[in-house]
């Protein structure tokens, strides 16, 4: 389960954004965008037919509710998932609650604290002996995009990034999706550390908010090596669908994720990290 977990993260870190934090010291905040209301599944592949995650982002109210589906104990790819985690993005409060609906425990992270790991990351990668990470590290990351055929490509050391997009429903919700994705991005940073630097997705997220669009389907290819992903996958694709309003089902969702927050047991970060092997989701 745990190799699942990371690799959701990092496919859907293109879909799941907080401020521009790609410098040594935190820019000005950006003002927020008006609030929107749409909604994203997304499902993860990794060399197999079958997605091996799916995920549900229902945006309304000026927040953003992440629903995340992972397979039930040993279940194949695709089969008996259930949901395993809720994240609430809370940008006009400046904090994210991470909630554990097996368990009934949640935690609180204010945003400054993904502010701060963003710089520490920053200056970690840029003196690193790994090109990669090195690389992904580099203050002029950006400078590599190219797009074509309505493609965004970003290419380093033994990785590829590709980004097909689709027009956002609003300039207002193309900026949102971008907050949810960048604090998505370094949630995963703080939670499950290890793997790429956030720095090429966040910059591949700009350029995306800068065309008013959001990633339809994201491939992250990279050449294995020891300590940076689990087991042997080298190709990972992340398919996402927009909808520019919540459907029934949704507002239900959301009435249960309310719920959820209100009575799960509020703890620490290292206490709700602490998780028995039976439910286990990093």
């Amino acid at each position: 389960m745990r190799g699942i977990r990371i690799l959701l993260l990092i496919a859907l870190a293109f879909a799941s954004f907080a401020p521009t934090l790609v410098a040594d010291s935190p820019e000005e905040p950006r003002p927020f965008p008006e609030p929107c209301t749409f909604r994203v599944e997304s499902e993860l592949f990794a060399n197999a037919a079958a997605p091996v995650a799916r995920s549900l982002t229902l945006f309304h109210e000026g927040v953003a509710w992440d629903f995340l589906e992972l397979p039930k104990d040993h279940a194949a790819a695709g089969e008996a998932m259930q949901l395993t985690e809720i994240v609430l993005h809370d940008p006009a409060r400046e904090r994210i609650v991470v909630i554990d609906p097996v368990r009934r425990l949640k935690t609180e992270i204010p945003l400054i604290r993904l502010e701060r790991l963003s710089v520490s990351l920053a200056r970690w990668a840029r003196e690193s002996d790994d090109r990669l990470v090195r690389w992904a590290g580099g203050p002029d990351v950006a400078a590599g995009i190219k797009e074509s055929d309505g493609q965004l490509e970003l290419a380093g050391p033994r990785v590829r990034y590709a980004v097909a997009h689709v027009e956002a429903p609003s300039p207002e919700a193309a900026e949102t999706y971008r907050r949810f994705a960048d604090t998505a991005i370094l949630l995963k940073a703080l939670l499950q550390p290890g793997g790429i630097p956030p720095f090429p997705r966040l910059a591949l997220n700009e350029r995306l908010d800068d065309e008013a669009a959001i990633p339809a389907e994201v491939t992250l290819e990279i050449e294995p090596r020891a300590g940076l992903l689990p087991g042997g996958t080298d190709r990972f694709r992340s398919v996402h669908r927009s909808h520019p309003r919540l459907l029934a089902a949704d507002q239900a969702k959301l009435e249960e994720a309310r719920h959820a927050v209100a009575s799960a047991e509020r703890v620490g970060l290292a206490a709700f990290m602490d998780r028995p092997a039976a439910v286990a989701i990093e």
